[in-house]
């Protein structure tokens, strides 16, 4: 039943001004609409996310939200450009040199937005 359903990712915010204000200057987004239940923001291929307002935000120890990459060279360099610090991991099987890991053919960068949430940049599968 699911399997042919459009499904978006809904990312806690405890300051929603604060939020939309880091998303649009450090990731570049602007919201295609705004109502009592959150900010909605429309990406490639007709996929999408929302932030809602919640306290518990930034809790999650795991990523939320993956951003697609064609470069991911490319588009790290220019996130940190715009101020977006990248994570640094050391653990076992996962390793990131400048921000970015190699798995297995794959390349994935994390890094945190303004309300502690994890995101990533992958060049992985979509």
């Amino acid at each position: 039943m699911l399997q042919n359903r459009r499904a978006y990712p809904t990312i806690p915010a405890s300051d929603i001004g604060r939020a939309k204000a880091w998303y649009r200057n450090k990731l570049g987004l602007t919201p295609n609409s705004e109502d009592s239940a959150g900010v909605r923001y429309g990406l490639g291929g007709g996929t999408g996310f929302q932030l809602y307002s919640t306290e518990v935000a930034g809790q999650a120890p795991n990523t939320l939200m993956v951003f697609s990459s064609d470069d991911i060279d490319d588009d790290v360099t220019t996130l940190r450009g715009r101020g977006v610090a990248f994570e640094e991991y050391d653990y076992p099987g996962l390793k990131t040199v400048g921000g970015i890991a190699t798995i297995g053919t794959l390349h994935a960068a994390w890094f945190r937005d303004s309300e502690g949430n994890i995101l990533a940049i992958s060049d992985g599968p979509t």
